[in-house]
């Protein structure tokens, strides 16, 4: 009788500790989708913020906390900033010599280093081009480049994939069903 006892006891124990990991795994799990559902709701917030300041407020950029953020077309500063690298602006106009700055020229936001400064005139070069820009005033300035993101063009091509978008929503939906299999369970 002991020994059925004692085998009662250790199932027992096990089911316990089962239930232990489980809770953990389950506790983990919503704390990440917690995390994921924040992370989604500060984007969206920010890109409904661009969206006021670029479309209601007609303004060329958004500003952030005193930065902005530009993604880069042309080749004119590759070697140190390539086509597709998303910049980091400070929107200062308080600039020095070799500082590479983004600034309004004709309507077009442009992004190069400054060559030359004399008072309130500037005159930047682009790294690869073999000629200086027009001179242009110290108020065109929006700010100065403080950080670069490398190759996010190749992410951007990864997620615009049907193939990428079709997994993603699959593996979340697949998340979904499992955490509430489980809630059901437990009730």
């Amino acid at each position: 009788m002991e020994e059925k006892e004692k085998i009662e006891q250790k199932a027992s124990n096990i089911e316990k500790k089962k239930f232990g990991v489980n809770q953990i795994i389950n506790t983990t799990i919503k704390s990440v989708l917690n995390l994921l559902y924040l992370v989604l709701t500060i984007i969206v917030i920010i890109l409904i913020y661009n969206i006021i300041q670029v479309s209601i407020l007609n303004k060329p950029y958004m500003d952030i906390f005193g930065y902005s953020f530009f993604e880069v077309k042309t080749g004119s500063m590759s070697g140190t900033i390539e086509i597709g690298d998303i910049i980091i602006v400070k929107l200062t106009n308080d600039v020095k010599q070799n500082d590479i700055v983004t600034f309004e020229q004709e309507d077009i936001l442009v992004t190069h280093r400054i060559i030359e400064k004399q008072g309130e005139e500037i005159i930047t070069k682009g790294d690869a081009n073999n000629t200086e820009d027009d001179p242009i005033k110290l108020d065109d300035i929006i700010g100065k480049v403080v950080y670069t993101l490398k190759d996010v063009e190749i992410w951007k091509k990864v997620f615009k994939t049907p193939e990428v978008y079709t997994l993603i929503i699959i593996t979340l939906i697949l998340f979904g069903i499992t955490i509430s299999i489980k809630d059901d369970k437990k009730e």
